[in-house]
């Protein structure tokens, strides 16, 4: 039998693996008694773990959300996949590069010896482009502050930059070219308007709840892309949809909209100098992808597919 100790995380990666499970299952999973299921999880319940009892014919248990951040488990996978976002996190310029740090040498130091050499093999440098600035970070209270709004529905109130206090009405936080910006319904111009975040100071608190509008264009990527397309200078921008995670393809992005739509799911529009460049730019994402315009684009893209069959041979 195995020891208290090894069976409590036994049964916490359990509970953490689906929702609901009947008493009489977790026994015969963990090869013990009901009743001494029954005092491990009042053991993970004396650790802070939300273990909540469920009703049923069998009788059952279920790992809930908490007010506390209790001990956490992660398989492998999932404590490298963490520590590799905590390094990508450190360069990500949302104002959260020291805790990021902080956070990636506690997840480090409780690493088994195996999964420290795969971290500690993952080296990259963030090289900005010549001759610019370094942009302002977004600080992530102010950026939790903005999602908060957004999420709730509820007016915000801002100081922003030298001008007057702003009232708005709150839609979606945007990523354009390493700035962070909010897009919201201006109440006292009457107007839609965007804003980079790293000017913002909240106030609070925030004001009633209102209902969203329709964006212009059907999309935030396509509004976004409308405001700054005077602030590049590409010949040809086209859209597309990715069967890729936001978050994934923001890594790779750096004068473009990334717009997430799902889980594993994105909106991205980007410019290029030419149309097949643009097709090209496109297809460097290892994923399905489909197009939603221009027609110049897919033209391309028809193009490079029978340029890329013909160099493939028979």
């Amino acid at each position: 039998m195995p020891t208290t100790s090894s069976r409590l995380l036994s049964l916490l990666s359990l509970l953490q693996a689906r929702r609901d499970w009947p008493g009489a299952l977790l026994a015969q999973r963990l090869d013990v008694s009901p009743r001494t299921v029954r005092r491990d999880v009042d053991r993970l319940r004396e650790l802070g773990y939300p273990i909540a009892a469920t009703r049923g014919p069998d009788g059952g248990y279920r790992l809930d959300a908490g007010s506390e951040l209790p001990p956490l488990l992660f398989d492998d996978e999932q404590a490298v996949a963490l520590a590799v976002a905590l390094q990508i996190a450190v360069t990500a310029g949302a104002g959260i590069e020291e805790a990021a740090a902080r956070a990636l040498t506690t997840v480090r130091q409780v690493m088994p010896a195996r999964l420290r050499h795969r971290i500690d093999t993952l080296r990259f440098t963030t090289v900005e482009r010549p001759a610019t600035r370094r942009r302002p970070q977004a600080d992530s209270g102010v950026l939790l502050a903005l999602s908060a709004a957004i999420h709730a529905h509820e007016i915000l109130r801002f100081d922003y930059a030298a001008g007057p206090p702003r009232r708005v009405q709150p839609h979606h936080l945007v990523t354009w070219g390493g700035r962070w910006y909010l897009v919201a319904w201006d109440l006292d111009r009457d107007d839609w308007r965007t804003f980079r975040v790293d000017r913002m100071v909240p106030r609070t608190p925030t004001g009633p709840r209102f209902t969203p509008r329709d964006l212009p264009g059907g999309s935030v990527a396509a509004f976004v892309t409308a405001r700054f397309q005077g602030s590049g200078s590409w010949l040809c921008r086209g859209e597309v949809m990715l069967d890729l995670p936001a978050a994934t393809v923001l890594r790779y992005v750096r004068d473009g909209i990334v717009e997430e739509l799902g889980p594993d799911r994105c909106r991205l529009v980007l410019g290029s100098w030419s149309w097949p460049g643009l097709a090209a730019a496109f297809g460097t994402f290892d994923a399905d992808i489909e197009v939603v315009g221009p027609a110049e684009l897919k033209a391309a893209f028809a193009r490079l597919a029978r340029r890329y069959a013909k160099a493939a041979g028979p």
